[in-house]
């Protein structure tokens, strides 16, 4: 595919920012829209950013491909209620935007074990969520569902998830022993797979972090 436009919500978090380097290096994407509560440290002429309020979201410019990176965690929203609204809510909004102004594919990050039914509050919003993307009429959609990310918060302004740490600790001593879905996965190889599979999806495709790892 040439001349392709694409969408990023989440381009200024751990995965997004992955996303978009990605985007603006493609010579095959003409123009990336950024959609965000603050506009990315990037430039380029490839570029436009739309800084947004979620809750009340304007329409989107048309667009060939969407990929959503919004995310949070319970700590950092506040509550579960806070959580949820991004998430869920804010993701789902941007997809029935990109959808109404033509936006044809669509790449999320998810989550390992995201599931509607579960009794753990963080994955069943991240299964909610699946679920009703899967229900709008894309013509494909890729699902990211990594394990623990390994990636520089710091940088980004972000707190450190001790869980994350602690499983890339673990994978250092006893990675051997570990099944692939479940080792720690590096933020630019679960970018880099949604950019390669997002731009000819058709249908629904789900991609664990062993597919995704280099």
């Amino acid at each position: 595919m040439t001349n392709r436009i694409v969408t990023i919500a989440g381009a200024t978090g751990l995965i997004g920012r992955e996303l978009l380097r990605g985007l603006l290096a493609d010579p095959s994407v003409d123009h990336v829209h950024v959609v965000g509560r603050r506009a990315p440290p990037d430039a380029s002429p490839k570029l436009t950013a739309h800084v947004v309020d979620f809750a009340a979201l304007p329409p989107l410019p048309p667009a060939d491909e969407l990929y959503l990176a919004l995310g949070t965690t319970i700590k950092v929203a506040g509550s579960q209620a806070a959580f949820r609204a991004v998430d869920h809510d804010a993701n789902l909004a941007v997809a029935r935007a990109a959808l109404a102004s033509g936006t044809k594919r669509v790449g999320l990050v998810s989550a390992m074990g995201a599931d509607a039914k579960s009794r753990i509050f963080y994955s069943r919003v991240k299964g909610e969520l699946e679920d009703d993307l899967t229900a709008l009429p894309f013509e494909g959609l890729v699902i990211a569902r990594p394990s623990l990310l390994v990636g520089p918060r710091a940088e980004l302004g972000q707190p450190s998830r001790p869980g994350e740490e602690w499983g890339n600790t673990l994978n250092g001593i006893i990675g051997f022993l570990i099944p692939a879905n479940y080792k720690p996965i590096e933020a630019p190889d679960v970018a880099n797979a949604l950019l390669a599979a997002v731009p000819s999806v058709v249908g629904t495709k789900i991609l664990m972090s062993g597919a995704m790892r280099r």
